[in-house]
């Protein structure tokens, strides 16, 4: 299982997934709330992950 974490929970699990979002769906975090890293490279939601891959969710954090 990708281990995913979540940083505006500071806490790493694991999430048994084929892809970004199938992750963020059983999560329960919207996309557009998030910066997705995959093994440090930002990637997108259709992305496909595997076993070893390492997933980072990182809040969105907009200034006015």
């Amino acid at each position: 299982m990708p281990k995913v974490f979540i940083e505006r929970e500071n806490k790493h699990v694991e999430v048994k997934a084929s892809s970004v979002r199938e992750i963020l769906q059983k999560l329960k975090i919207n996309p557009e709330v998030v910066i997705i890293s995959k093994n440090n490279e930002l990637v997108t939601e259709d992305s496909k992950v595997s076993e070893k891959d390492e997933i980072k969710l990182l809040s969105v954090i907009s200034g006015g």
